[in-house]
């Protein structure tokens, strides 16, 4: 049995955007992120980086799970150098020194040899988050990178997020972000795409105007979670 899983999609990530994808459970968003990121052919279309075909993986699009995958026998500093060693130019000291200055900039300093194991989950979605940004990408994509975490680690990664691409020290020039968290997507994106359900189709867009960091309890916010609620049904 074939199971059609997108349709007719059709997507632009602009340069130095935050874009927030968001859609029911079972959508899609995943399929998508995974095509997007050249982890999966689709059976049809194309994916387009800078005019040419993504035909596999490349270090200049990274991707979070929502899962923290992490290698449970190998230390935090040599999770993230992992994602280096496709760079032949760097040499080992020279892996390490750019593991530890991203672990530092997700608040990590000081767990670099500990392993997965002894990390809290919030922790391990900061490796992880680590790990992608290592190789200095230009996109990256985040597939519900939040949804494990209780919802005060979920507060502070989101802010961290936030925190660094304010002061532009967060590497990729466009972040894509899937969720079906509709209050998650308004606070972190500058605009959002509404997905149907399957076969997953683009409903509709809102352009989110709100200044960061934004107030979750303010009149004009929860305006656009009922714009987007209203777009889901």
């Amino acid at each position: 049995m074939v199971i059609e899983v997108l349709k007719d999609m059709n997507i632009e990530l602009k340069f130095g955007e935050f874009l927030g994808v968001v859609g029911q459970s079972g959508s899609g968003k995943t399929t998508l992120l995974k095509i997007m990121a050249g982890l999966l052919k689709p059976t049809s279309g194309i994916v387009l980086y800078k005019g040419k075909p993504v035909n596999g993986p490349t270090p200049a699009i990274s991707l979070v799970f929502q899962e923290p995958a992490l290698f449970p026998w190998l230390t935090v500093l040599e999770n993230v150098v992992l994602a280096l060693k496709r760079f032949e130019n760097l040499s080992k000291d020279e892996m390490v020194e750019r593991a530890k200055a991203y672990l530092d900039m997700v608040g990590l300093s000081g767990f670099e040899y500990a392993y997965p194991g002894e990390l809290s989950g919030g922790m391990k979605q900061r490796v992880v988050l680590a790990r992608a940004l290592v190789t200095n990408p230009d996109v990256l994509l985040m597939d519900e990178p939040f949804s494990n975490v209780d919802p005060l680690t979920a507060v502070a990664l989101r802010r961290e997020i936030d925190m660094l691409r304010a002061h532009e020290t967060l590497p990729p020039s466009s972040v894509l972000l899937v969720s079906h968290n509709v209050e998650e997507i308004v606070e972190l994106s500058d605009r959002v795409l509404v997905l149907s359900g399957r076969p997953a189709q683009v409903k509709g867009e809102v352009l989110i105007s709100m200044e960061k960091p934004r107030d979750r309890r303010s009149p004009a916010f929860y305006e656009y979670v009922d714009q987007i609620f209203t777009l889901m049904s």
